[in-house]
C-alpha cells in the first residue's frame, strides 16, 4: 500500500482548498500525519496571520481500498456531523470533496484536534487504566440517534463484520490459522441468530490507535470512514481483542462492566462478536503478533469466546 507521503496534494489542489475555506493565497505549510494506511492523511497549517496558526486536516481516500458500495467520504462526513451535533470529540468536519474534483481524490476536511495517542507497547498500563473512560466514551458514541436516512451514508455492520462469511467458502487465509476453522464455522452458524437489539450508531474500528488524548481525557475519537450501524457488540469485541492482545484481561473486564453499565443493560451475544473480530488478525498475522505472547493470548482470547458461545453466553 502506497504511504501517505507518496500522495501529498498538489499545489494545484492546495490552492482549490483554499479558496474554499476563503483563504485564498495564505501561505501554508503541508506536512504527513502518522498512521495513515486507509487513507492519506496531512495537516495543512495557515499563516493567514492568526496566532496561534490554523491547523486542517486533510484526508484523502486511498482508491485501492475501495469497497464496492461504500462511499467513504460521504460515510466520514456524515458521521462526523452526527457525533459533533451530540457532543463526541471528534474533529470538526470543514468540507466534503466526494467525487475528488477539489482535493485530487475523494475526501474530507476537518479542523485539527490536539491530543496524543496512549501506545500499548510502551504505556500497556495507562491503556489499562484508562479502559473505564475508553468504555464510557464508547457507550456515548452508541448512543447516537440514528434515522433511517443516516443509514444510507454507513455501513451495515450486521454484514459487514462478518466479511470473511460472506461467500460461503472459508477463505485461505482462515484455513492456514490453527483456528481459522472453527471460528469461521461457529460464526457461521450462529450469525444473525442474535438475541434482536436495536441498531446503535457503530465506529467498527474502534481501538487505542483512533483516539487522542489530553492527560485522562479522550479530545478525539478519529477515523469514521467505516461507521456503521448494527449491533453494539462489534465495537466492543474488537475492543476489548486488543486488551487482551496486549495482555490486559483484567482491563477488558473493565471495559465491559463500565460499558454494560453505562448503557443499563448487559450486552447478549458478545462471544459470537469476539469470534468475529478474532477473525481479522488472521489476515495478516505477522502485522498483529508483533511482540512475545501476543499470538499465546489471542489463542486464549478465541478458547474463552468459543466456550462462552457453546455455554449459550
Amino acid at each position: 500500500m502506497s504511504k501517505a507521503r507518496d500522495l501529498k496534494p498538489d499545489a494545484a489542489a492546495i490552492d482549490r482548498l483554499l479558496a474554499a475555506l476563503n483563504a485564498p493565497g495564505a501561505r501554508y505549510r503541508l506536512r504527513d500525519l502518522p498512521g495513515a494506511y486507509s487513507n492519506f492523511t496531512h495537516l495543512l497549517e495557515l499563516d493567514a496571520g492568526e496566532k496561534p496558526p490554523r491547523k486542517i486536516v486533510i484526508r484523502r481516500y486511498n482508491p485501492a481500498n475501495d469497497e464496492d458500495g461504500h462511499d467513504k467520504p460521504r460515510c466520514e462526513y456524515r458521521a462526523l456531523t452526527l457525533l459533533q451535533a451530540q457532543g463526541i470529540p471528534v474533529p470538526a468536519p470543514l468540507l466534503l470533496d466526494a467525487s475528488g474534483a477539489l482535493l485530487g481524490l475523494p475526501g474530507i476536511v476537518t479542523e485539527f484536534v490536539n491530543g496524543a495517542q496512549i501506545e500499548p507497547p510502551t504505556e500497556a498500563g495507562r491503556w489499562g487504566e484508562m479502559a473505564a473512560a475508553n468504555a464510557l466514551m464508547l457507550a456515548r458514541i452508541h448512543q447516537t440517534p440514528l434515522r433511517e436516512a443516516d443509514k444510507r451514508f454507513l455501513m451495515d455492520d450486521d454484514v459487514e463484520v462478518a466479511w470473511f462469511i460472506k461467500s460461503g467458502r472459508i477463505p485461505e487465509y482462515m484455513r492456514a490459522d490453527a483456528d481459522g476453522e472453527m471460528v469461521w464455522r461457529l460464526v457461521a452458524r450462529h450469525w444473525r441468530r442474535w438475541q434482536p437489539l436495536p441498531a446503535r450508531f457503530a465506529h467498527t474500528d474502534y481501538w487505542s490507535g483512533n483516539i487522542l488524548w489530553r492527560g485522562d481525557t479522550i479530545t478525539a475519537v478519529l477515523d469514521w470512514e467505516e461507521a456503521g450501524y448494527g449491533h453494539p457488540a462489534a465495537d466492543v469485541a474488537y475492543a476489548r481483542l486488543e486488551y487482551f492482545l496486549e495482555g490486559l484481561p483484567e482491563a477488558a473486564a473493565t471495559f465491559l462492566r463500565v460499558y454494560e453499565a453505562a448503557m443499563g443493560a448487559p450486552l447478549p451475544d458478545l462471544a459470537l462478536f469476539e469470534l468475529a473480530a478474532s477473525a481479522r488478525v488472521m489476515t495478516n498475522p505477522r502485522g498483529w503478533f508483533t511482540r512475545p505472547h501476543m499470538e499465546t493470548r489471542y489463542r486464549r482470547f478465541i478458547a474463552g469466546a468459543k466456550a462462552r458461545l457453546l455455554a449459550g453466553g
